[in-house]
């Protein structure tokens, strides 16, 4: 073994904190300059990795966590998985409550880092024994050696940003910042760098972005609290105000919408390179509107809070945006509307009739649905689905052998089309029937209309 190599870190927990500034160059920022503190470059991905070892490291040294414990906690996603990575590495059990909204990639890491995920409602509020946080409560007090970590009331969350996150800000930025705009899940960044920020730098100002529908922002501007709504982005947003939440340190709130959120985390992956999440899209969004209504120059600091990798199936995926309503698509109350990947623009899922069963199982598989088109020459000659392939399985056939014939051997021929134009009610009879429609434009194909279309066309329609 080689003496000369430098030893930079004694374990991965090591890597937590001290990430880097850019600086948004390529968005409108009037008079300000826009700093991005890259949160996601910590071991597991996200801001949540500080708060994360803070909390066990607590638990440890007042004696509530011992060898061979279990770590409990309610989260939105990332605290669970900087916890699942700090327990992992010092050899203790974790559990997280997470309700059903989050993005399967989070899931997926956790689970990888060997957590144990239970997946609760994400519709029921707090004081509903399937409410996430009272759910790991319950856990955590019936679970021998547990504890149950509660970032909302722990100190040592917000006490890691007063230790790490706001020196690190002030430093990079040699002691003159102006404003740092943060969102709210737990309050542990508000709080711990606002706390920071009001010793060491009186001038600067905490600004909150809070996805619409959570009542923080309305509250920082009105002080009173309303009744919450419902929101797609992940992490950041409450329906109350959590203990670790002082908000009496901000200064100034906006209340972005989903689709702005999505829609700026994207523009800042063409525009910038940086591949960020949902919550990470409305922090930038406010800031951006923060900057463009300054008269002077200011130094505005935001966080790319997490990777945008953990939300690929979500803020990075049209078909998504379009069950979301969020393309931009002209409603019309017809069954184009119905449509979520459409041919014309490439988004439809297909399979050749020369191709093998085997290749149209793993679009399906990889896709989750349950049939394709068979198109030839830009023209549907059929559609492949489930009950085909189970069909030709069940008929005693080798499956090998199944898998290696082509898709039109195995495909149905006779379509059923609909016009794009016709009125949503003329698919009720057709999914009656079993059928899976092709929408026509013309003579042109625009896509298939499934039950779970027509299902997600009545949510948002009515939303």
């Amino acid at each position: 073994m080689r003496d000369d190599i430098p030893r930079r870190s004694a374990s991965v927990l090591d890597l937590i904190g001290r990430t880097p500034l850019v600086e948004v160059t390529r968005f409108d920022v009037g008079l300000c300059r826009l700093f991005l503190k890259l949160e996601s470059a910590n071991p597991s991905g996200s801001i949540k990795d500080r708060p994360a070892r803070a909390m066990i490291e607590a638990a440890e040294a007042s004696g509530r966590l011992k060898e061979g414990g279990t770590v409990v906690e309610a989260t939105a996603g990332n605290t669970g998985v900087g916890l699942a990575l700090v327990a992992a590495r010092k050899g203790y059990r974790t559990v997280l409550v997470v309700p059903d909204k989050m993005s399967r990639e989070k899931i997926l890491h956790a689970r990888a880092l060997g957590a144990e995920v239970v997946l609760t409602r994400s519709d029921v509020g707090k004081g509903h024994p399937d409410y996430y946080q009272d759910l790991a409560e319950a856990i955590a007090a019936k679970t021998p050696g547990a504890i149950y970590v509660n970032q909302f009331a722990n100190p040592a969350n917000p006490g890691a940003h007063e230790a790490t996150t706001g020196p690190e800000i002030l430093d990079q930025l040699q002691g003159d910042v102006d404003a740092v705009v943060v969102g709210v899940g737990s309050g542990g960044t508000l709080t711990g760098v606002g706390r920071y920020m009001r010793c060491a730098s009186p001038k600067t100002e905490m600004v909150l972005a809070d996805p619409a529908g959570s009542v923080l922002a309305p509250y920082v501007e009105t002080g009173a609290m309303g009744q919450a709504g419902s929101w797609a982005v992940e992490g950041i947003g409450e329906d109350f105000v959590p203990p670790n939440c002082d908000l009496s340190l901000v200064k100034k709130a906006y209340s972005i919408a989903d689709p702005e959120s999505f829609a700026t985390a994207r523009e800042l992956l063409r525009l910038e390179g940086v591949l960020a999440g949902s919550s990470s899209g409305t922090l930038l969004a406010a800031a951006l509107r923060y900057c463009r209504e300054q008269t002077r120059p200011k130094r505005v600091v935001t966080f790319v809070c997490d990777s945008g990798a953990k939300y690929l199936s979500k803020v990075f995926n049209d078909a998504f945006l379009a069950q979301e309503g969020w393309l931009g698509r002209k409603a019309t109350g017809t069954v184009r509307d119905v449509v979520v990947n459409r041919f014309d623009e490439g988004a439809e899922i297909f399979v050749r009739p020369t191709e093998t069963v085997a290749s149209a199982f793993a679009r399906m598989r990889a896709a989750d649905i349950s049939q394709l088109p068979v198109i030839e020459d830009g023209r549907v000659v059929g559609i492949v689905d489930e009950s085909d392939l189970l069909d030709a399985l069940a008929a005693g056939a080798d499956a090998k052998r199944v898998f290696g014939q082509p898709v039109g051997e195995v495909m149905t021929r006779e379509l059923e089309t609909v016009s794009a134009d016709a009125p949503v009610e003329e698919l009720l009879p057709l999914f009656a029937r079993n059928l899976v429609p092709l929408v026509m434009e013309g003579g042109a194909f625009l896509g298939l209309a499934t039950r779970i279309d027509l299902i997600n066309y009545y949510r948002v329609r009515d939303r």
